[in-house]
């Protein structure tokens, strides 16, 4: 664990900047190496669903994301090329962090190196309710993204190895039986091209959301240790949210309306007014 820590601070604190004024920074392009990225065409794809985040959690893109150049030499004496770089603060690594591969080890300790920023991503009820219904399904699509690495850590400590047979098996608690699968074929979209959280209302995404935070709780409260108790723990979990939404009245989730617009399509739309204010 402490080699861990070690390798951790070594790896963000060697590439952490400071400017005149005395305010840390990181370049985006020794971020992506540090977190094991090796093209930036890929990396930016991160970058720019980061500031995504960073705009609905109503923070100034600009102040965390500074879009700079670096010029790079060109052999035979050509003309120095510029490339893009962005200077970054900590809370934009943090987000950064958040919407990286979790595959990636280093994304891991990205995510505890950064974490003190963690309370910035946190609206108010009252903020909440003051978004439009699209900006309701970003935010609460990055918290269901973000809660889902956690689940699927958590399961794997658990004994999971089959993660789409333990997916399915939330679902079908809450869904009324139906897999992820189902779901998707109910919606009318391709689950192998196409997420299913990517079509689903914030009050459906936040049912699941529900589900996935309880069942990660659940599932470390009883310790667990064998996929299929995982599995069980998954669908009455699924269950019970299911009981209270019928219990307060609530529309089932299968029954909840398929949003027109995917929020890929929303993302896109959120990135192109970032980048026209910019």
């Amino acid at each position: 664990m402490r080699n861990i820590e070690e390798y951790k601070e070594k790896t963000f604190d060697d590439i952490r900047h400071i400017d005149e004024l005395g305010n840390e920074y990181w370049e985006a392009r020794e971020l992506m190496i540090a977190l094991g990225y090796s093209k930036w065409g890929n990396f930016k794809k991160v970058i720019d669903k980061s500031k995504i985040s960073c705009n609905i959690s109503n923070s100034n893109v600009n102040d965390h994301f500074a879009d700079v150049g670096k010029t790079v030499p060109m052999p035979s004496g050509a003309k120095p090329k510029i490339i893009e770089d962005y200077k970054l603060s900590r809370y934009a690594c943090y987000l950064i962090v958040q919407n990286s591969d979790p595959r990636k080890k280093t994304v891991a300790l990205g995510q505890t190196y950064f974490a003190i920023q963690t309370r910035k991503m946190e609206i108010t009820e009252e903020e909440y309710s003051k978004l439009s219904e699209d900006e309701k399904r970003l935010y609460t699509k990055i918290n269901v993204k973000n809660k889902n690495k956690y689940l699927f850590d958590t399961a794997k400590k658990a004994g999971v190895n089959n993660y789409g047979r333990f997916n399915d098996y939330g679902y079908r608690g809450l869904y009324a039986g139906e897999t992820a699968k189902q779901i998707a074929k109910r919606k009318g979209i391709d689950p192998t091209k196409e997420d299913i959280l990517d079509y689903m209302g914030s009050t459906e995404l936040a049912a699941n959301l529900f589900r996935i935070s309880q069942t990660d709780e659940v599932l470390k409260n009883k310790k667990v240790n064998n996929e299929d108790d995982a599995c069980k723990t998954h669908h009455t979990v699924g269950q019970a949210v299911r009981q209270t939404i019928r219990k307060i009245g609530g529309t089932m989730p299968e029954k909840m309306p398929t949003p027109e617009k995917s929020i890929k399509e929303i993302e896109k739309e959120e990135l192109l007014k970032i980048t026209n204010t910019q």
